[in-house]
């Protein structure tokens, strides 16, 4: 009879004794290493953040808005641990000096050709489940905004250079 290897799983002890400068993210005990973003990357989130934290301040708003890296831990189990591109957080309780405990309000992840599958299938699955309420994945190759608003159980699809409405703000929309 042949043994099953048993598959190792690690906890956020194991991404905070990465060596300096390693990125990785973890989803149920699995670490996922991170390639150091392209400068085209780069640019979206800082968009993304400007765009976002000008609104937030204009309007007096309450939620702050945290680009990568800012640590999220989706969940209380040390398995799961991600760094979004963009996290909108609401509830000043979840932020700590570590980064978010719980699920932020809204997330945007920037897709780049090796987290397409991570941020169309495991992230989408993990946010939607842990609470967040509206998601983004821009997809820069396809030129391509898909909005998951996990709270009226939508997704929309938007060409770059279309007003994308923002689901957690009314009246808010963001032309990428």
């Amino acid at each position: 009879m042949e043994a099953f290897k048993r598959e190792e799983k690690y906890t956020i002890e194991d991404i905070y004794a990465l060596s300096e400068g390693e990125r990785a993210e973890l989803i149920d005990g699995k670490i996922y290493y991170m390639a150091p973003p392209s400068t085209g990357h780069q640019r979206l989130v800082h968009f993304f953040d400007r765009e976002i934290g000008n609104y937030i301040q204009n309007h007096n708003g309450e939620c702050e808005v945290f680009p990568a890296p800012f640590a999220v831990f989706l969940s209380d189990n040390e398995k799961n641990y991600v760094e979004p591109d963009i996290s909108v957080i609401c509830d000043k309780d979840k932020i700590t000096d570590k980064g978010c405990e719980g699920a932020p309000d809204w997330i945007i992840e920037i897709v780049s050709p090796s987290t397409k599958q991570m941020d169309y299938y495991k992230k989408l699955f993990k946010y939607r489940t842990a609470g967040v309420r509206e998601y983004w994945v821009v997809d820069p190759e396809r030129k391509l905004v898909t909005v998951y608003n996990f709270e009226r159980d939508t997704m929309e699809e938007y060409p770059f250079g279309e007003e994308v409405p923002a689901g957690i703000y009314e009246g808010f929309s963001i032309r990428v």
